[in-house]
Parts: structure tokens; sequence; C-alpha cells
């Protein structure tokens, strides 16, 4: 038999299935916005590599230049 979901909320344990239907609305709130913060963090860490990509090559251009 599968253990039934619990969450931890300001250290007490509580039954998913025991919440209320506006509780587990606000539970699906946080879940959501937990992962729109995960994908806004991957976003960024692809800009932040692309933007050291580009200013490497901004830098061998200026190189370049020089001699």
């Amino acid at each position: 038999m599968a253990e039934n979901e619990t969450i931890k909320i300001d250290g007490t344990e509580y039954n998913v299935d025991d919440l209320s239907d506006q509780a587990k609305a606000q539970l699906a709130n946080i879940r959501f916005c937990d992962e729109q913060l995960i994908q806004l963090h991957n976003e960024w860490a692809v800009a932040d590599t692309a933007r050291i990509g580009y200013s490497n090559a901004l830098k061998g251009e200026l190189t370049k230049a020089k001699a």
C-alpha cells in the first residue's frame, strides 16, 4: 500500500489528503511557483553562460584588432 503524501510546514507534518480544497489549491500554487523559480534559474544559467561566451569572443576580437 502506498504511503500518503505529507508536507511539513513550520515543523508540523500534514497529510495532503486531509487538507481542505482551499489548502490544496494554495499548495498547488506554491508548487507552481517553485517550478517557475527552477525554470527561471535554469534560463538565467543559460543566459549567463552565453554572456560569458560572448564576452570571451569579444575579448578575442579586441585582441585580434590590436595585432
